[in-house]
């Protein structure tokens, strides 16, 4: 291009929204949560369902450049954005002096998919895309070609991709600042500092994921527009251009060996911290970002925002809260059957699946409602299966075993490494909604004493002696439509808007006062939250958006009833889940 026009970025964006406002438009662009890095090609249209687990710092780029012809001395001008290496033509070559030359800034977000993501919310996404792809030969991969799920052992030594593109990198100069054989191409990112000392990648790249076990590709997410509005730990989905190139890979590591000859005092970077934030393409992909949507959830059965205003007017909605009376009942009675029996347990289950911290008031999160469940039976596998069932239900959960061993080795909590400017994972971050299962049954010594909102003895009605054939059993018995109606339910209403009326407000209040006039001792402050968050949980559970009289007092006959029961039970010992 000889000109630069200013208005070429917003078309893009308003052409890619309009485009996938179209029919079904969105389950025909490859997602790299279903489909293997090998079979897209670079550069090519495609989005990603994860979660922010670090930012990085700003980093500057060439957002326009100039190259000049080195046989008609012609000048023409480029963009830079949405790349990580500059194309230039056949005798082209880049003119680092132009004055034309312009540098913009963008952020880069480390993204890992969805944390504890269920397999029936995998599966659901991979049966909705529609996208048809085949194995990319535009380049030879540097691991094996297989997909995320059964790739177990992959290659973590990029040094053979090196080696494979050895012809390649001899046509560059040092640090991959110019090139005048093939490829015609050059890394436009600017680097805020160098390093002293080669990076030795032979070890193997950590992916820092914060759950054990997770598959699926990290990328380095390059956002361009409104990257304040994000925040770690948020999920999204984003749409964008793949940068997968390996010519990418081989500049980073050009840079890095030309970096030992400059000054120490002029590099900013330690060899960590260039590691970890330039990674290899082919295990770490980029993906810059031309759309970005914070997701309230990830439950692929709902449409994907469910604020007040769109759920009026979505007729899916309507229609599934005209039937949430049956639906209830049907997941109450499935979750008494997975308690063993015990219906109490099962409706203070339900209030907690339902549950959301909806605002804070200082340190103090409303709405939060964790529950403890104690008299588990012991020597069975009732919490692991009791786990399966929660899985089945909800979009992403993890379960926790409070283990010796767990408890002396796990990482709980991310901390930053400055080191590597780079914030390590931890098991507990998570993504708003996730449901978190610490089992203490298999504590050996001792026992953790767990601060929970609500405890509740568990009493079963019935043992049965095969555990695992009675839970599956009570799985296969539930249609798939009705399970898919229990997951509608469990999410559906975490959205929706509660408030307490003037005259109900005015109600309670009058009635704690008399409850204390009886018995100073009955109740206390915390006491009245923990009723109000019960009656809150439990007017949703039902539907309804406002506290009624009738639901303020089925809120007190439940905490009456758990109260009674924990008092039997003071002196009895329990492992608790």
């Amino acid at each position: 291009q000889n000109g630069v026009n200013p208005d070429w970025e917003k078309k893009v964006i308003e052409y890619f929204k309009e485009k996938l406002k179209e029919n079904n438009a969105p389950k025909w662009v490859p997602s790299l949560n279903e489909v293997p890095l090998h079979y897209l090609k670079p550069n090519s249209f495609v989005k990603f369902r994860c979660m922010i687990q670090d930012m990085f710092d700003p980093e500057f780029y060439m957002g326009v450049y100039e190259t000049v012809n080195q046989n008609t001395k012609a000048h023409v001008l480029h963009f830079g954005k949405y790349r990580d290496v500059a194309e230039c033509g056949p005798q082209q070559e880049l003119d680092l002096n132009s004055p034309r030359n312009t540098t913009l800034e963008r952020q880069t977000f480390y993204c890992v998919p969805v944390p504890g993501e269920s397999t029936w919310v995998k599966e659901a996404y991979v049966n909705a895309n529609q996208a048809r792809v085949s194995p990319s030969t535009s380049y030879t991969p540097s691991r094996h070609k297989r997909s995320y799920e059964d790739d177990d052992d992959m290659d973590l030594q990029p040094n053979k991709q090196k080696d494979q593109h050895a012809g390649a990198r001899q046509a560059g100069s040092v640090g991959g600042l110019q090139w005048c054989g093939e490829p015609k191409r050059l890394e436009t990112e600017a680097s805020t500092g160098q390093q002293l000392n080669s990076l030795n990648f032979s070890s193997p790249f950590d992916l820092n994921f914060p759950l054990p076990g997770e598959k699926g590709p990290a990328c380095l997410v390059k956002v361009y527009e409104d990257w304040d509005c994000f925040k770690v730990n948020d999920i999204l989905e984003l749409y964008g251009i793949l940068s997968v190139d390996p010519v990418l890979s081989i500049l980073n590591n050009d840079e890095r060996d030309a970096s030992a000859l400059l000054d120490p005092m002029e590099c900013t970077d330690t060899a960590e911290e260039q590691r970890v934030h330039s990674p290899p393409a082919s295990l770490v992909p980029r993906i810059h970002v031309i759309l970005a949507q914070k997701l309230q959830h990830i439950n692929p059965l709902l449409p994907a925002c469910l604020n007040k205003e769109e759920s009026k007017t979505c007729k899916f909605v309507s229609s599934f809260m005209s039937e949430l009376s049956p639906v209830r009942a049907e997941l109450l009675g499935f979750l008494t059957h997975a308690l063993l029996g015990d219906s109490l347990a099962a409706e203070y289950l339900i209030l907690h699946l339902i549950s959301t911290v909806y605002t804070r008031r200082d340190v103090l999160p409303l709405g939060k409602f964790t529950v403890n469940l104690s008299g588990c039976p012991r020597n069975s596998t009732f919490t692991e299966h009791l786990y399966r069932i929660i899985q089945h239900l909800v979009p992403a959960s993890f379960r926790l075993q409070m283990t010796i061993e767990n408890m002396n080795h796990l990482k709980f909590i991310p901390h930053k490494d400055y080191t590597a400017n780079r914030l390590v994972s931890g098991l507990l971050q998570l993504p708003s909604n996730t449901s978190l299962v610490i089992d203490e049954t298999l504590l050996e010594q001792g026992q953790l004493d767990t601060p929970a909102d609500c405890q509740i003895h568990l009493q079963p009605q019935l043992i049965p002696p095969n555990m695992e054939e009675y839970m599956n059993s009570l799985l296969s018995a539930v249609l798939p439509s009705v399970l898919n109606k229990f997951r509608i339910y469990l999410t559906l209403l975490r959205f929706l808007e509660y408030s307490i009326s003037d005259e109900i407000t005015k109600a309670v209040e009058d009635d704690f006062v008399e409850m204390r006039k009886n018995d100073p001792q009955s109740i206390t402050a915390d006491d009245l939250h923990q009723l109000l968050v019960v009656a809150r949980c439990l007017s949703l559970s039902a539907g309804q958006t406002t506290l009624s009289r009738e639901r303020w007092l089925r809120a007190k006959q439940l905490e009456s009833l758990r109260r009674t029961r924990l008092q039997q039970q003071k002196c009895v010992n329990g492992n608790e889940l």
